[in-house]
């Protein structure tokens, strides 16, 4: 049995996204059904719908910042009920099996997680769609807890963009009497500022863009450093413990690098299309490391979601409704948004 679903997809990786009717799966015993009321659009929806990661499977249905109402649940389903509000992240199951699944580190399960879409289910053969659509089926384990203290649409990209700063943070220990840069203040970048300064970090925003200055500081920043002067990134050789890179777009980590103290970390979030040249002797010369981190884990996620809800953080978003969903990439390849757009599902 299957429920016939509404939904918006690309189906190759050229034209614009449109509509397009999908099944979803009846609820098993250990599943639960959810009505689809905002999904965030992240710039990694781009990313596969135009296949530049090589792995598109069309027609394919974006969207992994899922929140919404539970409108049924399986006969084994104990932490869920109907009319509990819940959200889907980036991943719907993993092989549970691994020593990575068994650390709670699902997004690098050994066997291959499963991703909410574009990806394969585990029995190889049925494709994942995601949250540009009316309703989603999930497994209770991949599904998480939000909080009725949180403006929702506001919630929905602490799925993707607010785990993905969550969690490196969390990694190294990111907080009280650190000094920690944030590069690019987009999706993630807001996020990460957000994060560290709730943590008690000391956070400057690293931008090349002078205009994002009063936003970095309303935001948490406690500094603002113009990455395009010479002088400024000249006074901050050896500032840094860590620097939090959410940048996609080609640039030199050599840069970054030297604004780190001995001993300091380059964390990447961002995915750069092409290979990065680095220096040897910038990472020598003063113990420093680039490293790189994905997603968090289930239990990290909840996690998060629920120190948001007790601290009050949720991310910037510009509501949209469906129908405007091509032309919000073309304004978030331009940078033209603040800082996450939500899709209103109640429009499809």
């Amino acid at each position: 049995m299957s429920a016939t679903v509404s939904a918006f997809a690309a189906y190759d990786a050229s034209t614009p996204l449109r509509a397009f009717t999908l099944e979803r799966r009846t609820p098993g015993p250990n599943d639960v059904q959810i009505e689809i009321l905002y999904c965030g659009v992240c710039h990694s929806d781009i990313h596969q719908v135009r296949n530049e990661w090589g792995n598109a499977i069309y027609p394919m249905v974006p969207g992994h910042e899922i929140v919404g109402r539970v409108t049924e649940v399986g006969s084994g389903v104990t932490r869920f009920r109907v009319g509990d509000l819940a959200g889907v992240g980036c991943l719907v199951d993993s092989c549970r099996t691994c020593p990575k699944c068994q650390k709670g580190l699902e997004q690098y399960c050994e066997n291959g997680s499963v991703g909410t879409y574009n990806s394969l289910e585990r029995d190889g053969q049925t494709v994942t769609y995601g949250g540009y659509s009316r309703q989603i089926v999930t497994q209770e384990d991949f599904v998480l807890r939000i909080s009725d203290k949180l403006d929702l649409k506001a919630v929905a990209p602490l799925l993707c963009a607010g785990i993905t700063t969550w969690s490196p943070l969390r990694h190294w220990k990111i907080g009280k009497g650190h000094k920690v840069g944030v590069l690019g203040l987009g999706g993630l970048g807001h996020m990460a500022v957000k994060f560290a300064a709730s943590f008690g970090a000391d956070v400057t925003m690293l931008s090349h863009s002078p205009s994002k200055e009063a936003d970095a500081r309303r935001l948490g920043a406690k500094r603002f450093a113009l990455t395009s002067d010479p002088e400024t990134i000249k006074g901050l050789q050896g500032h840094f413990d860590f620097i939090i890179d959410t940048v996609s777009a080609p640039h030199d980590y050599n840069v970054y690098l030297n604004l780190l103290d001995t001993d300091g970390v380059l964390i990447c979030v961002g995915a750069p299309p092409e290979p990065a040249r680095v220096a040897a002797f910038n990472l020598i010369m003063q113990r420093r490391s680039i490293a790189g981190s994905l997603i968090g884990g289930i239990a990290e996620t909840q996690e998060m979601l629920d120190y948001c809800a007790e601290h009050n953080i949720v991310s910037d978003v510009e509501l949209i409704p469906m129908q405007a969903i091509n032309e919000a990439y073309e304004r978030m390849m331009k940078g033209d948004v603040k800082y996450r757009f939500v899709i209103d599902l109640a429009t499809l």
